[in-house]
């Protein structure tokens, strides 16, 4: 296998390193087997169509761009449902926060869920992208290598203030103890442990947090284009989905029963 040839192409031509590893990964994995029975495998092993259409994009760029072979598999992309985001409520969210007693991880998850974050980009946020004048952030080189900026909260002002004194603009806001970038699996821990400890019944993660984000600003009434742009959607149908997850409207009607 020529992962190191993948490798080296995808680094050339932009990838991002999180799609470098993971498509070398996927590859390595495949091996020689055939792609089609591979996939039937993933398929019958209960995996979502998201992680089989990344083991299927990733060895057709390693056949048709490394080993230069046309291809010639017919079969199309593994269909997505559309599932509905798991959305906390406000009250969900307060309590959440509040169950998190270390203070830089609840100020990490009020942030996430104030500006619509993914759990990426909080952990690669740095003191220099913080604007607490114009309660704005910097995303830099968010998911598609795109920037993009979001609102900040006005609330979390004073405690972002006393996190960033004496730090240099290239220090990461949400450190870890031995310093240096936050994991992304601690994040997703802080999260789970507040999660169980608010005694919250849903099955969230650190994303429904970005999911809470944008479906409570329809609920005030944003317009759906300006929600597209705070979370860096590429097409608005991606942010429209939230509108199936609530509808002020449709929350007036009361069942006859």
């Amino acid at each position: 296998m020529l992962i190191d040839k993948l490798q080296t192409y995808m680094r050339v031509t932009g990838y991002r390193q999180n799609t470098i590893d993971a498509y070398s990964r996927c590859v390595e994995e495949i091996g020689e087997n055939d792609i089609y029975l591979y996939l039937d495998k993933l398929a019958k092993g209960g995996k979502s169509t998201f992680t089989m259409n990344q083991y299927h994009a990733a060895y057709k760029l390693y056949v048709t761009k490394i080993l230069n072979i046309p291809w010639t598999k017919s079969f199309p992309y593994a269909k997505r449902h559309n599932k509905l985001p798991v959305v906390l409520s406000r009250i969900e969210i307060q309590q959440i926060i509040d169950s998190t007693k270390n203070s830089k991880h609840k100020l990490m998850l009020s942030l996430a869920y104030g500006a619509g974050l993914r759990v990426s980009e909080i952990v690669n946020l740095q003191v220099a992208d913080i604007n607490l004048n114009e309660l704005s952030l910097m995303i830099r080189d968010a998911k598609g290598g795109k920037d993009r900026i979001s609102i900040l909260p006005e609330i979390l002002t004073h405690d972002l203030e006393m996190m960033i004194m004496g730090k240099q603009k290239s220090n990461y806001l949400f450190e870890s103890e031995r310093g240096g970038k936050l994991t992304t699996r601690t994040a997703q821990a802080v999260f789970e442990k507040s999660l169980r400890l608010a005694n919250v019944n849903k099955n969230a993660t650190f994303h429904s947090l970005r999911h809470s984000f944008a479906t409570h600003l329809l609920e005030n009434g944003v317009d759906v284009r300006y929600i597209q742009q705070l979370l860096g959607h590429a097409s608005i149908t991606t942010t429209q989905l939230y509108t199936k997850v609530t509808s002020p409207a449709l929350r007036k009607i009361r069942s006859p029963l």
